[in-house]
């Protein structure tokens, strides 16, 4: 318990105490509620088990099914809404958000939950889905849907995610907001090739005297361009 608290308090700018985290942080009430409902689990106390994962998700807003695997120094920030199913296997020094999903994609009884090395950060509303393995280091970007195994190092974005960044040293940071944003990339290269046509475009009409009606959408496509120009400086 003193090693989770400490890691709340080295993951969470706000944390101001010991006390504070130990008293009203429900990702670490949600942790050790799942310690001792998987220890029933194991025991094959599955009753037992499966009632201190409900009372657990009543007071916490965070559901961890009994037989999921769960390494040290976990910390799950905020938590509400956070679900994580029966086989899903979390390393060691993982840091996720609220909203967070690792999911199942088979009715069958194996292995039908992600697996989660050491070291990985998980953004809030993401969705992990399958017997997947995501990479030590590995970085998850807030509001992704993961249907496919990570490379360790690796950052993922979108629906479906799609890898952006690889090989990044295996470490906790807090800069998932901070991901690459290939959607926005490709149109901002779009957008950029058309300028160069347009251009083109306007030195033959010069060379062949032809008078070109203005076009009504510039206003609209530098308005685009500079939202775009915004969200890469940010």
């Amino acid at each position: 318990m003193r090693e989770d608290i400490r890691a709340a308090l080295d993951r969470d700018p706000a944390a101001r105490s010991a006390w504070e985290v130990f008293f009203l942080y429900p990702g670490l009430h949600a942790l050790w509620c799942h310690r001792v409902a998987n220890f029933f689990y194991r025991h094959k106390c599955y009753f037992t088990a499966r009632l201190i994962s409900q009372v657990n998700r009543f007071f916490t807003q965070i559901e961890i099914h009994p037989g999921a695997t769960i390494g040290r120094r976990f910390f799950i920030d905020h938590g509400a809404g956070v679900v994580i199913g029966e086989t899903s296997e979390i390393g060691d020094d993982v840091l996720m958000y609220q909203g967070v999903v690792l999911g199942g994609t088979t009715l069958a009884k194996k292995k039908r939950h992600p697996t989660i090395c050491n070291n990985v950060v998980i953004g809030s509303r993401a969705i992990v889905l399958g017997a997947i393995t995501i990479g030590e280091g590995a970085r998850i970007g807030s509001g992704s849907v993961v249907i496919k195994s990570v490379p360790p190092g690796a950052s993922v974005v979108g629906v479906p995610g799609r890898i952006v960044e690889e090989h990044r040293e295996a470490r906790i940071d807090l800069d998932h907001n901070r991901l690459p944003d290939p959607v926005a990339e490709a149109i901002s290269l779009v957008l950029a090739e058309q300028d160069k046509l347009e251009a083109r475009i306007r030195k033959l009409e010069d060379a062949s005297g032809i008078c070109a009606p203005a076009d009504d959408l510039k206003p609209l496509e530098s308005k685009i361009k500079h939202e775009f120009d915004d969200s890469h400086n940010t």
